[in-house]
């Protein structure tokens, strides 16, 4: 079996995240050379949203994915999700004026939705931070209504050798920008680490395709740096 970070547990990822919620997208943009606020953008645009889809925005963080969506419709019903409390609380007055914007802090392996209940499940850069990702996947398909979709974007180990070598080179100055820019190397190390230790783009596959959903596929972004994956759920 596959060790997926021997090192992590719940209360250790909510105390990185503690460490660092205050330079979250700042982070996001070292770790993606700023280039992950063009593949959010991509994210949102290749999903078919509709005014009266209900969306979970798991692991929501600053909540980037829900602004985006919000700007397609201000209307939208959105639950975001987030388990690091301090995260969820920096950024809730950022959607005060949204009367559809439900703020819950939770795991993802424990939503606390009812079965059925939510046509689009979209998480952005928290997959390999799930404690229990075979259960958050699980949980992700008993919330969605039969037709519903799953749709995640994630980092990845580079396969492409050119951008590999760079990134390789690049991920080892990261820490060093989180000293100077956070005042703190750990979550850097951290997350370099959580994606160095992560599964494969088709590992996922299969996980998700275990747990029943359909259609599932995925593409690369950027040299393979980042993946998009798509799944349905789907009556037989």
């Amino acid at each position: 079996m596959k060790n997926i970070h021997h090192y992590k547990n719940k209360d250790y990822v909510n105390n990185i995240f503690d460490n660092a919620y205050k330079n979250y997208d700042l982070m996001n943009d070292i770790m993606s050379l700023g280039s992950h606020r063009l593949w959010k953008h991509e994210f949102v645009n290749s999903i078919d949203l509709d005014l009266n889809h209900k969306i979970v925005d798991m692991a929501s963080g600053t909540g980037d994915i829900s602004k985006l969506v919000l700007k397609k419709n201000k209307n939208q019903n959105i639950y975001r999700i987030e388990p690091n409390f301090n995260m969820l609380n920096h950024t809730i007055s950022k959607f005060s004026k949204f009367q559809k914007v439900i703020n819950i802090c939770s795991y993802a392996e424990n939503i606390p939705l009812r079965c059925g209940t939510i046509d689009t499940y979209m998480i952005s850069f928290g997959l390999r931070n799930f404690t229990k990702i075979d259960c958050a996947i699980d949980e992700a398909f008993r919330v969605l209504k039969s037709g519903g979709s799953f749709v995640c974007l994630e980092f990845y180990k580079v396969n492409n050798p050119l951008v590999k070598n760079f990134y390789s080179l690049y991920s080892k100055t990261i820490p060093f920008f989180g000293r100077i820019f956070n005042q703190d190397s750990k979550p850097y190390e951290y997350l370099v680490k959580s994606i160095e230790d992560f599964y494969s783009q088709n590992e996922i596959k299969n996980k998700l395709e275990k747990a029943g959903f359909k259609n599932v596929n995925f593409k690369n972004i950027f040299g393979g740096i980042a993946s998009i994956h798509y799944a349905w759920k789907l009556n037989d």
